[in-house]
């Protein structure tokens, strides 16, 4: 007999009314339009929000609340290994807190974790009026309190480690005072996924290696919000014993490596796909002469279909890759071909057709892959585009079709053809880290929401979040907010709500209960929507290293300096709150932390590079003309010491790029080997030694001025000439240029 929704059940005494629901396998916030499910720009506050809770369980009622101040007893009767694991997984977490906690039954409070099937079990669920359902069977719990017991259900190991995951987050401390002691909030949830695969894509092949201990400490985190898939995204980075060439000494997972973390995930539930490229994206590899036969276009970054060893060579890979992954799948990539048809096999193009290529080539790997037998995942932003093709593909596969950005109209589109041809699909959204000081949480939230939902509504089975590390400077440690998300919205059924999961973050991932966490969040996406504003917030990376006077800065400094202020005071204050933050609570996750404030320090760096680099030209162009001024000589030293000298603007931007060199190094060192770590030192040494130069530069020229009382022109210096700070007299004579405000 199936469960009465908990909304039905009847209030017993102390309990508080129902705030969550399902109905049509939508999640239902009583106080919260369905509006308010989507990013709104101001605080949305329902009771929902007093929740804090990623994922949000699908039904939930609030009973009284168990004191922890006497200790916890966690037990289960299981002999299952991975069972008995949960529990002291959970005694860790509690302990981490603060709390009392040890196996058994000898705390105040016991929390009970028991398979579904148990007597005991069957006994607590009928007291409760509970049962489960078919769709609760894999990875479903039910969480139950009841005088001083907790009760933790369900029918799989999967199960009960993520309903014991949830009770770590219904651990809280009490109120205010010198007394306090903390809390489990007192709960009947009935809980399972809205998809059976819920994962995260790491980009391990632009820049960043994680360690492996950074690794095993993103396994156990992402399996906390109950990710349980993790995919390393390789094109040149997994060692290969048989092809040894093209893996980085020290910048690859070696089988070692791989052996380790494969040991560590089975204890979390969580799956590793592997992803080898098998198509494109091999610039670091075909760069080698032994296999630039291979190429399509020499040195290029595909392989030729029409080469013979472009498969031998996949085969070698991916045999190699399933004796060091044991598990189910693999996937070849295939994305961003770009170069196909433009070498080797241009002229079968010509005659078949490059979609049609494309396609008898993954069938090809298919085939050579079958004596494996794994499941083969591939990117889908190619074969998408001829549905008919699709239909050919062996139905085993699974596509993942990938976009990125807002689509109003939905996406279906990406979606519908592998579901319409039989197959299965995963959906791939980003959170918009790459080419970012800090990553587009604005972006990557509406992308996450709207495409998960429309993966759970048109049939995808499981969702692959992406992060990717374009020009090598991403950090994980910055990206927790969007992986959070993303597991909320593969886990929750509908649209994941944006306002909750915010609300939520800063406690449940930091323990902060202060709020400051999430507002300095809210602050930091307030700089990007300001950026956003005029067109800048996709490549913020680049903005940070470009010089402002080139003719590139000009223009994005015309765009920039009218919202610099909003940027520059959103950043600062987001550095405020999170020390304010530490200062009021021991925090966990101090390492993410000290990323986001190194990433809010670049963020609030750049908006005074672009701000000096414009002071520093009209102040020149003042002394310029002043030069030609009797009344105004005696200013013109004072212009150019401002620029050059000591606390002048030269050297407060090398000063920042050097402050942000030390903490980006350690930012970098706290998760990934040293591999790859000087490409981006090479950058801020000579981003500095830059306004080294250009400070010495006016530090000649201020010399120059005292010894003949004569300045080259604005342009001969390399800044632009200034209409406003010409005076009235001499503006009448001079070209108009565009200053760096854009004329204004």
């Amino acid at each position: 007999m199936p469960i009465a929704p908990l909304r039905k059940r009847p209030r017993a005494a102390g309990f508080r009314s129902v705030i969550f629901t399902v109905v049509g396998g939508f999640l239902l916030l009583p106080a919260a339009s369905h509006a308010q499910s989507m990013r709104t720009a101001a605080p949305v506050t329902t009771p929902a929000l007093n929740w804090a809770l990623i994922p949000m369980p699908r039904e939930i009622q609030e009973r009284a609340p168990l004191s922890l101040s006497h200790g916890v007893g966690v037990s289960t009767p299981s002999r299952e290994p991975q069972d008995a694991f949960a529990v002291k997984d959970l005694i860790a977490a509690l302990k981490e807190r603060g709390i009392h906690a040890q196996e058994g039954h000898r705390g105040r409070v016991n929390i009970i974790l028991l398979r579904q099937d148990t007597n005991m079990a069957e006994r607590v669920l009928a007291r409760a009026h509970v049962t489960f359902n078919a769709a609760m069977h894999d990875q479903g719990y039910v969480l139950l309190t009841e005088g001083n017991r907790c009760y933790d259900i369900a029918a799989t190991s999967a199960g009960l480690y993520y309903g014991a995951q949830t009770i770590k987050q219904l651990v809280v401390p009490g109120g205010p005072g010198r007394n306090s002691q903390p809390i489990l909030r007192g709960v009947l949830i009935r809980d399972w996924p809205a998809m059976k695969y819920r994962g995260q894509d790491d980009d391990l092949s632009r820049g960043p290696v994680p360690t492996l201990a950074f690794q095993e400490h993103q396994l156990k985190v992402l399996s906390e919000y109950k990710v349980n898939v993790y995919s390393p995204y390789f094109e040149n980075t997994l060692a290969y014993p048989k092809n040894p060439l093209a893996a980085p000494p020290g910048g690859a997972m070696t089988p070692s490596d791989v052996a380790k973390l494969v040991r560590y995930a089975r204890r979390y539930h969580v799956t590793i796909i592997p992803e080898q490229e098998a198509f494109g994206h091999l610039n670091h590899v075909l760069t080698f002469d032994i296999y630039s036969q291979l190429a399509e276009t020499p040195h290029g970054s595909v392989l030729a279909p029409v080469q013979p060893g472009s498969l031998q060579l996949i085969q070698q890979w991916f045999t190699q890759i399933a004796s060091m992954f044991p598990g189910p799948f693999i996937h070849i990539g295939a994305d961003e071909t770009f170069d196909l048809g433009r070498g080797q096999t241009k002229t079968l193009v010509q005659k078949e057709g490059l979609d049609a290529v494309y396609i008898d080539f993954l069938k090809q790997i298919h085939q050579a892959l079958a004596p494996l037998h794994k499941r083969i995942l591939f990117w889908g932003d190619i074969a998408m585009h001829s549905p008919q093709l699709v239909k050919t593909l062996p139905k085993d596969m699974i596509a993942v079709p990938w976009v990125y950005s807002p689509q109003p109209q939905g996406y279906r589109k990406w979606i519908a053809p592998y579901v319409d041809a039989g197959m299965e699909t995963w959906v791939a959204p980003g959170i918009s880290n790459w080419r970012r000081v800090y990553p587009d949480f604005n972006v990557g939230f509406s992308n996450i929401q709207r495409f998960v939902a429309d993966g759970q509504r048109f049939g995808a089975t499981g969702e692959l979040n992406t992060v990717w590390n374009d020009f090598g400077e991403g950090l994980f440690n910055l990206d927790w907010y969007g992986a959070l998300y993303g597991a909320a919205a593969g886990w929750q059924s509908g649209p994941a709500d944006i306002p909750q999961f915010e609300n939520s973050f800063g406690q449940v991932f930091h323990g902060d209960t202060t709020g400051k966490i999430n507002l300095a969040q809210q602050k930091l996406m307030a700089a990007q929507r300001a950026l956003e504003t005029v067109g800048l917030a996709a490549d913020t990376d680049h903005m940070f290293w470009v010089d402002p006077w080139s003719p590139e800065g000009q223009q994005i400094s015309a765009k920039f300096l009218p919202v610099v202020y909003t940027v520059r005071t959103d950043a600062e204050q987001a550095i405020i709150l999170i020390d304010e933050a530490r200062t009021e609570g021991n925090l966990r996750e101090p390492q993410a932390l000290d990323a986001v404030e190194m990433a809010a320090r670049r963020l609030d760096f750049l908006g005074y590079k672009f701000e000096a680099a414009q002071q520093i030209a009209e102040e020149y162009n003042r002394a310029y003309w002043e030069q030609k001024d009797p009344t105004g000589k005696e200013d013109v030293g004072y212009e150019l010491g401002s620029i050059s000298g000591v606390d002048g603007q030269c050297q407060n931007i090398r000063d920042g790029y050097g402050l942000i060199r030390q903490l980006y190094r350690q930012a970098w060192l706290n998760e990934n080997r040293p591999y790859w770590l000087d490409n981006v030192m090479a950058h801020y040494a000579l981003a500095q030694q830059f306004w080294i130069e250009r400070g010495d530069q006016f530090a000649a020229l201020q010399h120059q001025w005292y010894q003949t009382h004569t300045l080259p022109t604005p342009e001969d210096v390399g800044l632009p000439l200034l209409p406003g700070t010409v005076p009235q007299a001499a503006s009448s004579a001079q070209p108009q240029i565009s200053s760096l405000h854009g004329g204004r």
